[in-house]
């Protein structure tokens, strides 16, 4: 975030927002649980023809915030675009248990927070992955329990959950944490607040229990917080001008990129026309979203719970690369990143040629696309 707007953000504190939120409890085995979209015998959908790959892999989380894959592997709209290349997916808790599926090969492309994609481009000098689309802005809310925290100024001496070290909410959370002026170490996360790095799965237990004060979550965690008691303090949307910021990008590997580039364009016309379709079918795509989680997790959402936390989250192509930038300078302030260099992060050209041909106007890298 630039310096200009971190007043904003501070007044922002402020404004301390009460939505109801979304829940779910997933596990995870080995780099997440997978399964299959399989539409007709070869897996793809019934005789149509391959692209150049016979399956692609794609990761997201089980959270509302991945809504775009949630619903488009749901609605069969992924697939769709796919014709016969069948679609095998892996869900995972965080960001950084991703990309190293994506570096492993174990997935091709995966929908992601920013925090692992920098790091990730980083820690392999460019050559792993690129961001190639935007997908959904909002929907991360630190919630607490209000018997302990009142205001924000009570977060100082309590114990605070986010999902993994180096993921998006942590990085956001201990950003944070340094705008009141509080110091934490960003590797073990002790000092002025305690930051508890906790499984989605298991951060509502924690809190009900009492070894966590609150947590910094996305949806659909924090609802099932919301659920136990807990009252949410920040919309981390209150800290952005605008109010938006991006919480989900889709990456590439980069070789999986250059080997089928056919694949990753109908992966990307399918995540286009999945916005398009939620936008346009707002209860119908709730509805969808819940039945996914569904059967992930195995339980079905209420729907008085579900739909304030549909309204959080903003389907999106527009990958809101400036906003990407400022998050780098995030994790650079916490401590956990080295100034980075973000040149050619994106690679933005099949998701233009997709918009072109959907007659919708191209969206810019920020001066971070591929030169």
């Amino acid at each position: 975030m630039s310096s200009a707007a971190r007043p904003a953000r501070r007044r922002a504190l402020t404004a301390l927002a009460a939505l109801p939120l979304l829940a779910l409890a997933l596990g995870a085995c080995g780099y997440g649980s997978q399964k299959d979209a399989v539409a007709g015998p070869a897996g793809g959908s019934g005789n149509a023809k391959k692209l150049s790959a016979g399956t692609v892999r794609i990761g997201y989380f089980p959270n509302i915030t991945h809504a775009t894959p949630l619903v488009g592997e749901q609605e069969g709209l992924l697939q769709k675009e796919l014709g016969g290349t069948a679609l095998r997916s892996t869900t995972f808790n965080a960001g950084p248990s991703e990309i190293e599926a994506l570096n492993a090969g174990s997935i091709d492309i995966g929908w992601i927070g920013p925090s692992p994609a920098i790091n990730g481009y980083v820690k392999s000098k460019g050559k792993s992955l690129r961001i190639i689309s935007g997908s959904a802005s909002g929907g991360v809310k630190l919630v607490v329990d209000p018997k302990k925290i009142a205001s924000p100024d009570d977060v100082k001496g309590k114990r605070i959950a986010t999902p993994q070290k180096g993921n998006t909410q942590d990085v956001a959370f201990l950003d944070w944490i340094a705008s009141k002026g509080w110091k934490t170490d960003p590797q073990s996360g002790k000092g002025d607040v305690s930051v508890v790095r906790t499984d989605n799965k298991v951060t509502p237990d924690a809190f009900k229990s009492g070894s966590v004060d609150g947590a910094w979550v996305p949806e659909p965690t924090a609802s099932k917080l919301v659920s136990e008691g807990g009252k949410v303090l920040l919309d981390e949307s209150a800290l952005w001008p605008g109010g938006k910021f991006v919480i989900t990008n889709v990456i590439v590997s980069q070789k999986f990129l250059d080997a089928h580039p056919d694949v990753v364009e109908a992966v990307l016309r399918g995540s286009v026309r999945t916005n398009a379709w939620i936008r346009a079918n707002p209860e119908k795509a709730g509805a969808s979203a819940n039945a996914a989680l569904k059967k992930l997790s195995g339980k079905e959402l209420p729907a008085d719970v579900l739909r304030p936390a549909w309204r959080s989250i903003e389907v999106l192509d527009d990958p809101l690369a400036a906003t990407l930038d400022a998050e780098a300078q995030h994790a650079v302030r916490a401590g956990l990143l080295e100034k980075p260099d973000l040149s050619g992060i994106y690679d933005l050209t099949l998701l233009n040629k997709v918009l072109r041909a959907e007659g919708r106007p191209a969206v810019d890298a920020a001066k971070l696309g591929k030169q």
